[in-house]
């Protein structure tokens, strides 16, 4: 029997050695796993139960193998119960064993931090126990499975896109009126400061400092302004401390609604003949919209127009009712500086009713919300009948060109 193994193993070595091949192949079959040998950072971005599930955490984990030896938990959370103000802290955690401890204060309002928390960790996934205290208040955490990310995943998931753009080619991807700038945290309230008492309307929403930009250090403030003064304004801003990017942004304009068109015969001087081309506008709408025009207004700060209608409605003929339409304009340079064309959008018509007859009045109420979603009143072709009257071009969003 000796004699036969021996025998027997010598044939499969002479086999595999005459075979270099298969043997390869065997070897990569069976592959031994190897764990890291350095460092290895991992995240997790979610914690629930922290701010009634309202705070933005981010837990930073450097670990050798499956050792954490070095943590930072990030949490960005609002500083009372439905407010839109936010705080943070960073704290470095000490670590014992499976159990996660450090101590901080609030970067905003300056509040003592505590945290203590168990670490569990079950296959691929993670728990979190323990407790995060921030001033008087403390916080029950009881996270189940929680899973982490790589670094790349991490960075990738970060990636925000300000909407700035410092020099478009032309009016098509951002809005003539509305531009947006991106200024540092400590320079903010000066710079805001300083916009008061000047023809821009700044978007309330752009006030508020969210987590991304509490991490970033910097805050990105939107606004609306004549078209005409947006390029001056600009160059105006770039030039002020604190801010690190300035340029157009998206806003009201929407490419469907738009019509490009010479501007030689709407220009005075080089400012646009705006009257000239709001009656032009209000007349063609008139007969589209079957009302009578009332008013026309530019707003000073925005450059936006105002048009208003009024006709008999026709739903409720006997009851003398009346229909007042407002319709929203901008018109402005199809691109920054100087340019021999035009863009004129024109919004959907908003429409109200409402008894104006002599007498008792009926009482209307809308009873539409304004959470919901109607129908655009139909504008009855009136950008088709602008475009010709214009002698414009309309937007081709397939084609990304003017046709």
């Amino acid at each position: 029997m000796r004699a036969l193994l021996v025998c027997s193993t010598a044939l499969l070595v002479a086999a595999l050695a005459a075979s270099p091949d298969v043997a390869s192949a065997q070897m990569k079959l069976s592959p031994k796993a190897t764990a890291p040998t350095g460092p290895e950072t991992r995240y997790f971005t979610s914690i629930d139960g922290l701010m009634d599930g309202n705070a933005d955490v981010i837990l930073k984990e450097t670990r050798q193998g499956k050792t954490v030896t070095a943590a930072v938990l990030d949490v960005c959370y609002p500083v009372a119960k439905n407010s839109d103000r936010k705080d943070r802290f960073v704290a470095n955690l000490q670590i014992n064993g499976q159990t996660l401890s450090g101590t901080t204060q609030s970067l905003g309002e300056k509040a003592p931090v505590t945290v203590k928390l168990a670490r569990k960790q079950s296959g691929d996934t993670f728990e979190f126990r323990g407790q995060i205290s921030i001033g008087g208040v403390v916080t029950e955490v009881t996270s189940p499975d929680n899973s982490d990310l790589s670094e790349k995943e991490f960075l990738d998931n970060q990636t925000t896109d300000d909407g700035i753009t410092a020099a478009p080619k032309d009016f098509t991807e951002v809005s003539p009126e509305a531009i947006a700038v991106k200024v540092k945290l400590d320079a903010a309230i000066d710079f805001l400061k300083s916009l008061k008492g000047q023809d821009v309307e700044v978007t309330l929403g752009s006030l508020s400092v969210g987590c991304d930009a509490l991490r970033a250090g910097e805050q990105t403030i939107n606004m609306s302004v004549d078209p005409e003064r947006a390029g001056a304004l600009l160059a105006k801003f770039k030039a002020t401390p604190g801010v690190t990017a300035a340029g157009w942004t998206a806003g009201v304009v929407e490419m469907d609604r738009t019509i490009r068109f010479a501007a030689a015969d709407w220009r005075d001087g080089d400012k646009i003949a705006r009257d000239k081309l709001a009656a032009t506008v209000s007349s063609v709408l008139s007969k589209t919209l079957a009302a009578k025009p009332v008013s026309s207004s530019f707003n000073a700060a925005t450059g936006k127009l105002k048009l208003t209608f009024k006709r008999p409605n026709k739903d409720f003929p006997a009851l003398e009712l009346t229909d007042t339409i407002e319709v929203a304009g901008l018109v402005s340079s199809d691109k920054p500086g100087a340019s021999d064309r035009l863009m004129l959008w024109i919004g959907s018509p908003a429409v109200t009713t409402a008894d104006e007859s002599s007498g008792a009045k009926l009482n209307l109420s809308d009873e539409t919300s304004a959470d919901e979603e109607g129908e655009q009143p139909d504008d009855n072709g009136s950008i088709e009948a602008l475009a010709r009257e214009l002698k414009g071009q309309r937007w081709d969003a397939d084609k990304s060109v003017w046709k």
